[in-house]
């Protein structure tokens, strides 16, 4: 996706991610992309972090199996600050597809942002109606499931996940990850290299 939205949002830990989506297929939901979906997160001296604003690049790495095979592909996005309304989590989103993903690194580097967060996960991500699902996996952590879309969208994309309404969440990925910790006693991990931010 290109261009400027508001994001509308929905996020919700999913114990059987098979299930789920045999559910979701069952429901009418199309394959979008299945593969490893990237993010960097950039900031410069915290003057980001310190306005809750996000600055993203996402490289999508398409499975190499069936019809989701080919070329990677990246967005650049920036999101405003995270509020929550009606009950979803709202930000202001602004996106550009990237052909050349390192050069877009190179950029960002040249411009003295720094990589403050990184999360690797392979995703399968289902079209259902005016929603996009995403279930998520990464590689310590719970499975989630995202919501994404209207609010009419979010409502019946949740009904086809068969989970109850109430697991579903306004929330950021920090809060399922101190969620899981304080949970399993154990440290999550959203990246391929713990060492890194």
């Amino acid at each position: 996706m290109s261009g400027s939205h508001d994001e509308l949002e929905l996020k919700a830990r999913v114990e059987d991610p098979a299930a789920l989506e045999r559910l979701l297929v069952g429901a009418g939901a199309r394959l979008a992309f299945r593969g490893a979906m990237i993010d960097r997160r950039y900031d410069r001296g915290g003057a980001l972090a310190g306005r809750d604003e996000v600055l993203r690049l996402r490289i999508y790495r398409p499975a190499a199996e069936g019809v989701e095979g080919g070329p990677a592909s990246s967005v650049l996005s920036w999101k405003g600050p995270v509020s929550v309304r009606n009950g979803y989590k709202h930000r202001e989103e602004r996106e550009a597809r990237v052909a050349e993903p390192d050069e877009a690194l190179a950029i960002l580097e040249r411009l003295g942002y720094e990589v403050v967060m990184r999360i690797d996960r392979t995703i399968a991500e289902y079209r259902l109606g005016g929603a996009t699902v995403r279930i998520e996996r990464y590689p310590a952590m719970d499975v989630l499931v995202e919501v994404e879309g209207t609010p009419d969208a979010i409502e019946r994309a949740v009904v086809a996940t068969g989970l109850a309404r109430d697991r579903f969440l306004p929330e950021t990925l920090p809060y399922f990850v101190a969620e899981y910790e304080a949970r399993t006693g154990r440290r999550a991990r959203i990246a391929a290299d713990a060492s890194t931010p």
